[in-house]
């Protein structure tokens, strides 16, 4: 593995390559077709060889699994599927032996219905003080058979579900932004906050590295749960509400007293840039995800607009930006960068939109090499530096999200990018493990392989490998700035200092490189020393 450019030991995260391992389709270690931590062990040399500095894991708490873990039914134990605490404990100690980091998901906006404290609250009934931890409300209408208001459920369908009484009959209903076995925590209630406060010690004292916090926008709701009345007020008054901020302060302090700078990375779909940065401030979240890229269509204009918005929105309040192309729950890139709109959207996912894989995952080459180059932290979602692409044909008897369900089954969710990964071999389970995976393969991984793409010099794996390797290396890469050059309509290109450029061609015509350039790396062959479309080149400027 490369050696890292001298650093501080602070301050890491700033320009941090973080790999996100989604635990139940990484590697599956006991043969149960279930990925699991002594999978995830088993890997961790991969990882490292890849050039990464931290993972973050999606959660792994005991759960039933409604919604893929995050409903979480115990913060401080480990979902047996995945392992135990005490493997917990052996990843993050050999992790930390290979100079990675491990960051986890924490869920505060909402626990699983079976959490101890939501099971409470549904068998003691009404006079229950457990249901002061939640969101319990009588409805409306005479006999209270409407939910308390308009809300609807990020999932589909009302944010509301009627509880059922003791004695059986229908009790009030309780709020769930999400599905209905992912009841709402109440954050006006102080033992909510010294639940977290201690959880948070609880991991911190085993030495996890940090926090990514699941919908961080969403604890606090405004007084009064009031109906929306088809308004779409800013912010809504179940997300962004001002009094979240002092919870990430409280929490800052927490991770503060430990050492190594413990981090939070937050989750935040926030669509006014201002209020997205506030979260940013130097005595919150360290980081949070870059949606906005995320979701952008693989145009120059668009792209160089949500990057100047992007380090424009981070640039007063100090932090550093962060890019990411995929993750759990979006579709995979080289799915999107083949179809006629490449752009992202939640209320549009373009289900089985005619796709080109091959100007996908030409386009995604070329997207590794400017996300790995943009000033700040970059993310690589598991798979992606395989170029695997969205699977769209699952069975439906199969698929497990819940808003499949809750979409009245118009909506098919986010397994298609859930998949387990192929590790070697010929044929699925492509030694993901010994048995059968828990959602099938496609029998065309086979050419896409970690065993088969380790031996291509030509594979997304090797450039990924290359450009995380050089990042690691070059004193311009990871946390700083950038200025643009121009080389014409159609291309991103930029300087960092000292003495390194990146151009990445989204024009239909090939883009002569500057003659005083020396190339470090390409997407793709160039053609007479010019780049082609859909490619990208890193440069040494003389």
């Amino acid at each position: 593995m490369a050696e890292a450019k001298t650093t501080t030991t602070t301050r890491w995260w700033r320009g941090a390559a973080i790999y996100q391992v989604y635990v139940r389709s990484f590697a599956d270690g006991n043969g149960d077709g279930v990925g699991d931590l002594q999978g995830l062990l088993r890997k961790l040399p991969y990882i490292a060889e890849l050039g990464i500095d931290a993972i973050w894991l999606n959660p792994w708490y005991p759960s039933p699994m409604a919604d893929g873990g995050y409903d979480v039914a115990d913060y401080r134990a480990i979902e047996p599927l995945f392992g135990s605490l005490v493997e917990a404990e052996k990843l993050i100690d050999e992790a930390h032996a290979l100079g990675i980091k491990i960051i986890i998901d924490i869920v505060p906006n909402h626990c699983s219905d079976q959490h101890p404290w939501f099971l409470q609250a549904i068998a003691e009934g009404p006079d229950s003080p457990a249901r002061e931890l939640f969101w319990f409300r009588p409805g409306k209408g005479e006999d209270g058979s409407e939910p308390p208001n308009d809300w609807q459920s990020r999932f589909g369908g009302p944010a509301w579900s009627r509880s059922t009484n003791p004695d059986g009959t229908a009790g009030d209903w309780y709020l769930h932004l999400y599905s209905p076995e992912q009841p709402d925590f109440n954050w006006t209630n102080r033992k909510v906050h010294d639940e977290f406060d201690d959880i948070l010690r609880f991991w911190l004292d085993r030495g996890v590295d940090g926090f990514r916090i699941d919908v961080a926008d969403g604890l606090v709701k405004e007084d009064g749960l009031p109906d929306l009345d088809g308004r779409t007020p800013e912010p809504l008054p179940f997300s962004d509400q001002d009094g979240v901020h002092e919870i990430y302060r409280h929490w800052r302090r927490i991770a503060d007293e430990y050492p190594g700078e413990r981090i939070f990375v937050g989750e935040m779909w926030l669509p006014d840039p201002e209020r997205f940065a506030r979260y940013l401030r130097e005595d919150e979240l360290h980081s949070a995800f870059n949606f906005d890229f995320l979701g952008c269509p693989w145009d120059a204009a668009a792209l160089r607009g949500v990057i100047d918005d992007t380090l424009a929105a981070h640039a007063p309040v100090g932090a550093p930006p962060t890019w990411v192309l995929s993750n759990h729950d979006v579709t995979r890139h080289v799915t999107r960068y083949g179809r006629a709109d490449t752009s992202f959207d939640f209320g549009d996912r373009q289900h089985l939109a005619t796709t080109d894989f091959e100007l996908g995952t030409r386009r995604a080459r070329a997207a590794a090499l400017l996300t790995t180059s943009l000033p700040g932290g970059v993310y690589v979602y598991q798979g992606e530096e395989l170029g695997l692409w969205e699977v769209e044909n699952l069975p439906d008897e199969l698929r497990e999200d819940p808003v499949w369900v809750r979409s009245g089954h118009t909506d098919r969710g986010r397994d298609g990018c859930r998949i387990p990964i192929p590790w070697g071999g010929s044929e699925p389970p492509f030694e993901f493990g010994d048995g059968t995976a828990w959602l099938p393969q496609p029998e065309e991984w086979s050419d896409f392989t970690a065993e088969v793409e380790a031996a291509d010099p030509d594979s997304m794996l090797s450039l990924y490998r290359t450009a995380l390797r050089l990042r690691r290396t070059e004193e311009a890469l990871g946390d700083g700035d950038l200025t643009w050059l121009d080389l014409g309509p159609g291309v991103l290109a930029f300087t960092r200092s000292p003495g390194f450029a990146c151009v990445v061609n989204l024009s239909p015509d090939p883009v002569p490189l500057p003659d005083h350039a020396g190339v470090l790396l390409t997407s793709d062959p160039l053609h007479d020393g010019a780049l082609p479309s859909d490619t990208a080149a890193w440069l040494r400027l003389a």
